[in-house]
């Protein structure tokens, strides 16, 4: 069997991934290592013979994938955060990068470990696979080709020996503190408004006009005096139904459907009048609704606001299914390949509507070759452009942060021109998914046999003990001064810190403890600069402990 491996590099492939995928979603304590199981089964088989391992392509090629499809995906949350209390927060996450940088220096000197093994550790504390492809990338590039495969190795040994604790140091900061400080998600998720998202499901309800002051003034204006996070579909005036629009206005005795989080609705229904018994939704008679797929390409990246459908179609759109969340269909929302709209409109313009926007699940599980591979194209060749620094070093951003920070540019614009930049969610989810396997099962079996080697003799359990005392330190750290003196709540600190760690094994803790959405978004809101940042200190780090 071990003779068909080394023969069969593709066999070692999906031997690795299939063995290691599964074992990752093993729960122990609640937790899980996730995909990364596939790093772990990658060193146990490549450690059964120094040349059982994966060629580098592999994992140059599944980093490149990962990296820019997490990039195209955060791109507009990372700009929307910004707007926010994003910048406040992303500056207190590059602080704590930075300290945990100073750790690793001082880790360095005390132990006197190798470089490349403290740079390794870097990653593997932070749990950023992104930062260790940017650390073998400048080795590649460095060092001296007789002393390349050895000094590969380091690095790679250093986050493995170091990354388990990564994970479970996180969680088991996160729980400890939640409990010291007694903190009640319940009563933070009302702060909730102020960071522009909902933790309830939107909901449906008709609601009876009987108030005076909803008289003689706009919907439109009624909205945003009273800051009603909600959208309007239908009015019942005098026995016919009609679409609402901006430019409508209420009567006594309308009926009129709202769609938003149910302490939304009983806001708006307080002051209209009360709820109707008529659900005038049901009645489908002369109006229609339906769940339409996007994928007519040119309406990618545009605002609705912009598409007049009102105007041009007798059409309007409630909420919108994106991934596994709904949202309402604002002005300004910006319509992403593989949406759901849900259209409300003239039952004999159904077809009209749905061809207008595609309506095709095969063509939003496809990937446009062009602008994808174009912009990943762009990516890698940012990756290879020196930065020069003080004293004469150069960094490079390499495969993991050219294509990176690319794809957050890319993301954000969504579309230039006829060029689509985006990706249908489930085509970004595949992509990602499989270079990241792609990558840890590269670098895991190119690293195996040195991992146990130097886990044995040459230090190991130093490494794990270090590793430990690196992860707990950042998180109670980021913890105390974001909660204590900033003044975070921490349902969204959590998420924060998951974004720090770059891991969605910590996400999704943060999550269950929350019973809320808002750790995703202090995850989406820092997640792009931590990756960032983590890849430039890794660097500089490797960099200055060399020299």
């Amino acid at each position: 069997m071990l003779k068909i491996l080394l023969e069969n590099p593709l066999l070692l492939l999906f031997l690795v991934a299939a063995v290691g995928y599964p074992l990752g979603r093993l729960r122990i304590c609640g937790s899980s290592l996730g995909v990364a199981s596939v790093l772990f089964t990658g060193l146990a088989i490549g450690a059964l013979h120094p040349d059982l391992k994966l060629p580098e392509i592999v994992y140059v090629l599944g980093v490149a994938l990962f990296v820019y499809t997490v990039g195209l995906a955060n791109g507009p949350a990372f700009l929307a955060a910004l707007k926010r209390q994003g910048v406040r927060h992303n500056f207190l996450v590059v602080g704590v990068l930075v300290f945990a940088a100073g750790l690793t220096m001082l880790a360095q000197q005390l132990f006197h470990l190798k470089p490349a093994l403290a740079a390794g550790m870097f990653a593997g504390s932070l749990t950023n696979t992104p930062a260790l492809a940017a650390l073998l990338d400048i080795i590649k590039h460095t060092v001296p080709r007789t002393m390349l495969n050895s000094l590969l190795a380091d690095p790679v040994v250093g986050y493995s020996i170091t990354y388990p604790m990564g994970v479970i140091g996180m969680i088991l900061s996160i729980s400890i503190m939640q409990r010291l400080w007694k903190i009640d998600y319940a009563a933070e998720a009302k702060l909730l408004r102020g960071f522009g998202v909902t933790t309830e499901p939107l909901r449906n309800i008709t609601i009876r006009v009987t108030r005076q002051q909803a008289i003689g003034t706009t919907i439109e204006q009624l909205r945003r005096e009273n800051s009603w996070d909600v959208i309007f579909g239908r009015i019942w005036h005098d026995d016919a139904v009609v679409l609402a629009d901006p430019c409508s206005r209420l009567a006594i005795g309308d009926q009129v459907t709202a769609v938003g989080t149910q302490e939304e609705l009983q806001r708006v229904t307080a002051f209209l009048g009360e709820r109707s018994e008529t659900e005038i939704d049901l009645d489908r008679r002369e109006f229609d609704y339906r769940r339409i797929f996007v994928s007519n390409p040119k309406l990618a990246g545009r605002r609705l606001r912009d598409l007049r459908l009102k105007e041009k179609h007798g059409a309007i759109i409630t909420r919108i299914r994106r991934g596994d969340n709904d949202i309402l269909a604002a002005g300004d929302t910006v319509l992403e390949l593989g949406d759901r709209v849900r259209v409300i409109t003239d039952r004999d313009r159904i077809e009209q509507v749905s061809a207008f926007f595609g309506d095709s699940y095969r063509a939003v599980s496809e990937v446009d070759i062009l602008t994808f591979s174009l912009g990943l194209a762009f990516g890698l060749f940012l990756g290879t452009l020196p930065i020069p620094l003080p004293g004469g070093s150069e960094l490079r951003l390499g495969f993991a942060g050219g294509p990176l920070v690319t794809a957050l540019v890319l993301g954000t614009l969504g579309r230039t021109g006829p060029l689509v930049w985006s990706l249908p969610y489930g085509a970004n989810l595949t992509l990602r998914q499989i270079g990241l396997i792609l990558f840890l099962a590269g670098v895991g079996t190119r690293a195996g046999y040195g991992f146990v080697t130097t886990f044995a003799q040459e230090g190991g359990l130093l490494l794990f003990g270090t590793g430990i005392a690196i992860t707990c330190t950042v998180a109670v750290t980021m913890l105390w001064i974001g909660y204590r003196v900033l003044k975070i709540p921490m349902s969204l600190l959590t998420g924060m810190l998951a974004g720090l760690q770059t891991q969605s094994a910590v996400l999704g803790y943060a999550l269950e403890q929350s019973r809320n959405e808002l750790p995703t978004i202090g995850y989406a809101s820092v997640y792009p600069v931590a990756t960032i940042v983590k890849i430039l200190l890794a660097q500089l780090l490797l960099t200055v402990l060399m020299n």
